[in-house]
Parts: structure tokens; C-alpha cells; sequence
């Protein structure tokens, strides 16, 4: 998947800022998509060359004046274009932490275990975040009536895997912290 379909994904929303869409990026497109603000905005000049985005620009007075970008009818197409195209390999994990518990018996055991903790903080919090996106969606409703009643649901579903995944994240951090005292202690036993 393109950077490219993420930021049409995020402007299905309405028009933003390369600022606004940065921030969106952190709060709800980061459940299944990581982008830096500078890849951001390099990307979203390559779209609006390309015509699948149009920006206006609005004048500030105490700021700099910012650029609104919004989906033009050509990039509404390529959305259609793009969600009908079969999917490509299924997602894996690359992740520098799992490489550092690969290792862990030959190197720094408490430092991978500062490591899984400081992760396992994270998820939290980011979890945290989601639930209350969750609930600003929601908006006082049940999830069956937001599915009955709301405009768009592709937010809320993939906002669900992104929550899915960070329980999953903070119950595997849990679990492996606690064999790692474990391991700690049966060490210093035999010690």
C-alpha cells in the first residue's frame, strides 16, 4: 500500500491541513498506517501534481498562511480504483524489539526487559487514546446504532483492529515480563 492511499483515506474525512492530516495520522490512521510529517507533505504535493488532491490556501493573520487540501473527483476515483485491487501479501512483523528478545539470553536481559516494559507503557496509553476516540465517535450511542446510523463506518472498524492491537501488545508485554522476573529469580536461585 501507497502513503498516497492512507492520506486519501484520511481526507475521506474532510479538507485539513498537511498539519491537520499530520496530527490525524497520530491519533486515528496510526491504528494500521506510520507516516513522518515530512513524508506527509512530500506526498501530498506529488497528489495535488497528479490532480488526485486540490489545495486552497488561507490566509492567517498572526500565522503563516496554511494550504487546505481536499480530495478532488479524480481522487475520489483512485480510492475506488485502489479498494477494488486485490490485497497484497498479508502484513508482517518487523519489529527491533522482538529481534532484542530474540537475543536476550546472550545479552542484556534487563535492558530488553526496560525495553518490553517501556512498550508495554506505550500500548497503554496509545489504547487509552483510541478509547476515547472511540467514544467521541460513538458519541452517547451504542456501536449497533453507530453502524446503523453513521455516515461512514471504515473509521470505526479500523479503529477496532488498531484497539485489538494494542491489548494484544500490552497482554504479550504483561506475560512476557512476568516470565522474565521468573527467569530473574530461578537465576539468582541457582546463583
Amino acid at each position: 500500500m501507497a502513503l498516497r492511499n492512507a492520506v486519501m483515506a484520511a481526507l475521506l474525512q474532510g479538507e485539513a491541513s498537511g498539519y491537520d492530516l499530520a496530527k490525524a495520522f497520530d491519533a486515528t490512521v496510526a491504528d494500521f498506517w506510520m507516516s513522518t510529517p515530512q513524508q506527509l507533505y512530500r506526498e501530498l504535493e506529488r497528489m495535488e501534481a497528479e490532480g488526485l488532491v486540490t489545495a486552497r490556501v488561507v490566509e492567517q493573520k498572526r500565522r503563516p498562511n496554511k494550504r487546505l487540501f481536499s480530495l478532488t473527483e479524480a481522487g475520489r476515483t483512485a480510492i475506488h480504483a485502489y479498494t477494488a485491487e486485490p490485497l497484497g501479501k498479508p502484513a508482517v512483523i518487523r519489529d527491533e524489539l522482538l529481534v532484542k528478545v530474540q537475543c536476550l539470553d546472550a545479552g542484556d536481559m534487563e535492558a530488553v526487559r526496560t525495553a518490553i516494559a517501556e512498550r508495554t507503557e506505550w500500548a497503554t496509553a496509545k489504547l487509552a487514546r483510541y478509547e476515547r476516540l472511540r467514544q467521541r465517535l460513538l458519541d452517547g450511542r451504542s456501536e449497533e446504532a453507530y453502524f446503523a446510523e453513521a455516515e461512514r463506518i471504515g473509521p470505526y472498524l479500523t479503529l477496532l483492529r488498531g484497539m485489538a492491537f494494542e491489548r494484544e501488545n500490552i497482554q504479550w508485554g504483561d506475560m512476557a515480563l512476568r516470565r522474565l522476573e521468573q527467569r530473574t529469580a530461578a537465576l539468582r536461585a541457582d546463583g
